[in-house]
């Protein structure tokens, strides 16, 4: 006998039981459960004492077991009808995947073969097939591979510490996605398929809209940057874990580290150029990004470069904009929103740039987070040799500098952009890799432990799709603050780290999931990475902390 706690409900049995027997869901809205604050798929079996909670859309980790489960499908349909494509995922623009075929005829027609795919998926959906989960040793699972010319996938097996691989096979078809999956095709139906030349977009149902699919924003500019990212990726030969892992293992990986490091050092040298060409014009900076993205090191590293060309920028604290606290409106629910933007004196901000920016000497405030009150001002007048950086999340918000003329502004946007996949069916989340760097400085710098980060990054996220991520397109210019090498530097790092979070924790699932993958990547030595890297922001050594 079990007793099993069902959203809150208790109920007792006499013989283990599916968990997708235990619930009543003719309209396939739960895809996943927590038992015992352990993500289970739904033909898990259970016989013994638990509480267990089924998840829907409106659960991040449902999303992600949606969105592989959502990928295995349209593999699926590609091998049922286009046996011959080769195909890449990778996260994309408007919170999508995007799909290219590697191999397609530059002659074909895309929006037929959207089609064709589209009607495969929706009768693979009708039919309904389970999606199960079997296991293979290593051996067995490289033979598969070899035998179906899954070469990419074949290199990340000979990385898997452990001696059996989970499979997910529905009628014939098998393939491994790196997470759970839903229990059967019938509960994919959800999902959009929209040409994105040179591939095409698959829209799903996101937790932060409440399961719905977000309406499509084209953001060209930042596109743009996710197409160099992976142009990059597959030039230095590290699109994906396993050849990343061998640059690690390499005599010269040394090399590959400053290559990378080269690629920053050319984006900020091209930023120098560009306001050195338009110095008569451009007087204010501003710098924006979501969190982890080096934003810090990125200003002072650009601080230098413009001193290099003879500028000599001076650097203003958004902080020190800050309302005092009793003059800050609570919102809707009463509380304090410290990254609304109405917490800063945006009038007296615009007035003391363009004052400055028209040689006028102004009284810059400063404000005290201990009284969480303006302690002072202090004197600055600054002239055409000094051009003014400002960093944080309102920086490219145009209520922030409305009195400045755009010719006056360069707006430039900042966010790690590493297109590196699993294999080539499973793309490395860039969000994860943010999550990662501000676990990693948390617990350096704040000796925070993981469990405390975690627990923060969903209202970080909330307010990255707010404040930040409206504006990323009004940007002159995007860097790319990402390395293709820092997750062989950053794994000892996050480990440590990540393992001290119990199973009991809420957030062990999270930090479960950041492990399964690390696990796959060999280390690079920190004393590889330069000390000016941005790198360093997040690890420590920076010169710039001295």
């Amino acid at each position: 006998m079990f007793t099993l706690t069902i959203d809150g409900h208790k109920k007792t049995f006499d013989k283990r039981i599916r968990l997708l027997d235990l619930i009543d869901d003719p309209e396939k809205r739960y895809f996943i459960a927590l038992v015992n604050n352990r993500l289970r798929e739904l033909h898990y079996i259970i016989d013994y004492d638990a509480e267990v909670k089924f998840l829907d859309t409106t659960h991040a980790e449902a999303i992600f077991a949606y969105e592989a489960s959502l990928r295995f499908l349209m593999a699926k349909a590609f091998k049922n009808i286009y046996p011959d494509f080769k195909f890449k995922f990778n996260h994309s623009i408007s919170r999508s995947i995007f799909c290219h075929i590697l191999n397609l005829d530059t002659q074909a027609d895309m929006q037929a073969i959207l089609d064709n795919l589209d009607q495969e998926m929706q009768r693979l959906i009708a039919e309904d097939l389970p999606i199960e989960r079997m296991e293979m040793t290593k051996d067995e699972a490289i033979s598969f591979y070899e035998k179906h010319g899954y070469d990419d996938k074949i290199e990340i097996i000979r990385y898997r510490p452990e001696d059996t691989v989970h499979f997910y096979k529905s009628g014939s078809y098998i393939n491994y996605m790196y997470a759970l999956m839903v229990p059967s095709c019938g509960y994919l139906k959800d999902y959009k398929l929209r040409q994105y030349p040179p591939g095409f977009l698959i829209q799903y149902p996101r937790a932060e809209k409440g399961g719905n699919i977000p309406p499509f924003e084209d953001d060209p500019i930042y596109s743009r940057v996710l197409r160099q990212a992976n142009r990059w990726t597959e030039r230095i030969d590290a699109e994906t874990i396993a050849r990343m892992n061998r640059h690690a293992e390499s005599d010269s990986v040394a090399e590959f580290v400053q290559m990378n490091e080269s690629k920053h050092n050319q984006m900020l040298s091209e930023i120098g150029q560009i306001v050195q060409n338009n110095s008569d014009d451009i007087r204010l900076i501003a710098i924006a990004g979501p969190s982890s993205s080096g934003k810090t090191t990125f200003s002072t590293r650009l601080r230098v470069e413009l001193m290099t060309r003879g500028l000599k920028p001076v650097m203003i604290s958004l902080d020190d904009y800050y309302l005092d606290r009793d003059k800050i409106e609570p919102n809707e629910a009463g509380e304090i929103d410290l990254e609304h933007i109405n917490t800063l004196d945006i009038d007296l901000f615009n007035r003391n740039m363009l004052d400055l920016i028209q040689g006028k000497e102004v009284d810059i405030p400063t404000f005290d987070f201990m009284t969480k009150t303006r302690s002072g001002y202090k004197k600055l007048k600054i002239t055409e040799d000094n051009p003014i950086i400002i960093e944080g999340i309102h920086a490219l918000n145009e209520q922030l500098t409305a009195l400045i003329p755009q010719h006056q502004k360069f707006k430039i946007f900042i966010s790690p952009q590493v297109q590196i996949n699993i294999d080539l069916h499973n793309p490395i989340s860039i969000t994860n890799l943010r999550l990662l760097r501000r676990i990693v400085r948390d617990k350096k710098f704040r000796n925070a432990p993981a469990s405390k980060t975690i627990g923060m990054w969903p209202s970080v996220r909330r307010g990255e799709f707010r404040w930040i991520y409206p504006h990323q397109e009004e940007a002159d210019y995007v860097f790319n603050s990402g390395h293709a090498y820092e997750l062989c530097v950053m794994k000892k790092h996050a480990l440590s780290t990540l393992m001290e979070i119990p199973r009991d924790s809420e957030h062990f699932i999270t930090a479960n999931r950041l492990i399964k993958f690390l696990k796959y990547f060999k280390d690079i030595d920190d004393a590889h990475v330069p000390n000016n890297s941005l790198l360093r922001e997040f690890i420590g050594g920076s010169c710039f902390d001295l």
